[in-house]
């Protein structure tokens, strides 16, 4: 194992010391378990990591809505082979 040094305001060295007491655990295995929690959380791959993305960014546009929007734009498969029925008649 390796030791570090690391800057916390005291606000959350006072709330960390309160965790630990409360626990019965030392400070280093509270951060040890909050440092694994996090590396956890982080590693979750797939949709489960971007599920929600835009609401926790502050966004309130319907992620569904602005795709509906979007493919509102393609144009019709049925005009697309119209089209190439067109250009093989020439």
């Amino acid at each position: 194992m390796t030791r570090f040094l690391v800057d916390i305001p005291e606000e959350d060295l006072a709330m960390l010391d309160a965790l630990a007491k409360a626990e019965g655990k030392s400070r280093a295995a509270i951060l040890r378990k909050a440092v694994a929690s996090h590396i956890a959380a982080e590693s979750q791959q797939g949709f489960e990591k971007y599920f929600g993305l835009w609401e926790r960014h502050g966004s309130t546009i319907d992620g569904l809505e602005y795709e509906r929007k979007l493919r509102g734009e393609w144009p019709d498969v049925a005009d697309l082979s119209t089209t190439k029925k067109k250009h093989r008649a020439t």
